[in-house]
């Protein structure tokens, strides 16, 4: 089987199911006008690559609920993380002290708001992380926006490592990279954000049960894995080993199909296990579960929304850019 063909197999063993909010397409189109009135240098190609990424898309897939002004605020906050993804991995990426230095300058923002001024953080992106910060940080409580901001440092510690990595040509075994990949993936950021969209933050001690912070990994390792297999030729050329197929191929000396094969397993290994553990959640008495649920739930979204966004993107060599089933 080729990687598109294991990629499509995965996606109909995917048990979650797949869901779409309506507001998507219009919040698209409100993003692409929105970029450049932030000072955004977009050409027709540029606009056309944005356009064909579906960001909004895959914010609606994760939050499908959303209302159309949430959503907003969600698809303005994926594409601030994607275009950090971009200027970290691109052609021309930031070195390891640029990127602590945007690191600094996010974290300060987000805890101190946009009054004051971060080296690190400027032009374009601080206009539209500010932008996206407003709602969350008017609407949700100090102890939530605490959480998310340490979310983020780990997301961007993470991308930083991967740099480091990167510039002394230090390939990771598959051990430490799966434990990184679950910092660069930003899925641990994109998991408060369901308590944004419902309004019912949890407390500390319920999101960090050690069930739900093991749900909440598994799922982590099942969207981060996915999306190694669908960026496995580009990640080939750029990533420097850090990549599970890559990882899996350098440490048991097999061939990269095996290797291929060898992740697939490992993800239905884990999409089993995520069942399971989702099985056991226990009731945390009836001022909770309605929002453990909710957040559960939106675990389960961000994997199925990252495995139809991913074959829905032109993002990936693998993508059809065609919209994917379900509601």
């Amino acid at each position: 089987m080729t990687t598109g063909e294991i990629l499509q197999a995965l996606r109909a063993e995917c048990p979650i199911p797949s869901r779409q909010s309506p507001h998507a397409d219009a919040v698209q189109a409100w993003l692409l006008d929105l970029l450049p009135e932030l000072g955004f240098a977009l050409d027709a190609a540029a606009v056309h690559r944005l356009s064909r990424g579906a960001f909004a898309r895959y914010a609606g897939r994760l939050y499908p609920a959303a209302t159309e002004a949430d959503l907003r605020t969600l698809a303005a906050l994926f594409t601030w993380f994607f275009l950090v993804d971009d200027a970290c991995d691109g052609p021309e990426p930031l070195s390891p002290a640029q990127i602590r230095a945007l690191r600094s300058g996010t974290v300060a923002l987000l805890h101190d708001g946009p009054r004051l001024r971060q080296a690190g953080l400027t032009g374009p992106l601080r206009r539209l992380l500010v932008l996206a910060w407003r709602e969350p940080r008017r609407r949700m409580p100090a102890r939530w926006r605490v959480r998310f901001a340490d979310a983020v440092a780990r997301h961007l510690d993470g991308t930083w490592q991967e740099a480091v990595n990167k510039e002394a040509g230090r390939r990771p075994g598959v051990d430490e990279y799966v434990e990184l990949r679950r910092a660069t993936s930003a899925a641990e950021v994109s998991y408060p954000l369901v308590e944004f969209v419902s309004g019912r933050p949890l407390s500390d001690p319920v999101y960090q049960h050690p069930l739900l912070r093991q749900i909440a990994r598994t799922g982590n390792d099942l969207l981060s894995w996915f999306n190694d297999l669908a960026s496995l030729d580009r990640d080939r050329a750029t990533a420097g080993g850090h990549n599970l197929v890559l990882a899996l191929a350098a440490e048991l000396a097999v061939p990269e199909e095996v290797a291929v094969e060898r992740a697939a397993e490992q993800w239905r290994a884990a999409m089993r296990r995520f069942v399971a553990l989702r099985a056991e959640v226990p009731s945390f008495g009836p001022a909770w579960d309605e929002a453990v649920n909710e957040h559960l739930d939106g675990v389960g979204y961000a994997v199925r929304g990252t495995i139809d966004w991913t074959l829905e993107s032109a993002r990936y060599p693998v993508g059809t850019a065609q919209p994917a089933s379900g509601p």
